[in-house]
């Protein structure tokens, strides 16, 4: 098996790319956008809303708990969730840095 050579990268381009990884599935995307309307939920809400079985949900609840774009608090023996605002805007920021750095001239075109 060959090994991932991501640590042989620039520190902020491997956090680009976790945190485009992440948001890389389209539930994923549907999660995010749900916190926002809802601004917390419990995963057993998620799953009524999704065309997704319960234990679908939890791995990508997972996927974005450990990115830190979301987190848990426990409430009894349940978990509610809610976006981390903080993270999210630093998302904007890498996301928006990137795009910014990504920027074509005017008339660009790739010559063949």
């Amino acid at each position: 098996m060959v090994a991932a050579k991501t640590n042989q990268f620039d520190k902020e381009l491997q956090k680009r790319a976790n945190l485009f990884k992440v948001l890389s599935h389209p539930a994923r995307l549907q999660i995010l956008q749900f916190l926002v309307q809802t601004r917390q939920c419990l995963t057993g809400d998620i799953s009524e809303s999704f065309p997704l079985t319960r234990a679908t949900v939890n791995q990508h609840m997972r996927e974005l708990k450990e990115t830190g774009l979301i987190y848990g608090h426990q409430e009894g023996a349940k978990i509610i969730y809610c976006l981390d605002l903080e993270k999210m805007n630093e998302m904007e920021e890498i996301l928006g840095g990137f795009l910014e750095e990504m920027h074509l001239p005017a008339g660009f075109c790739c010559s063949l």
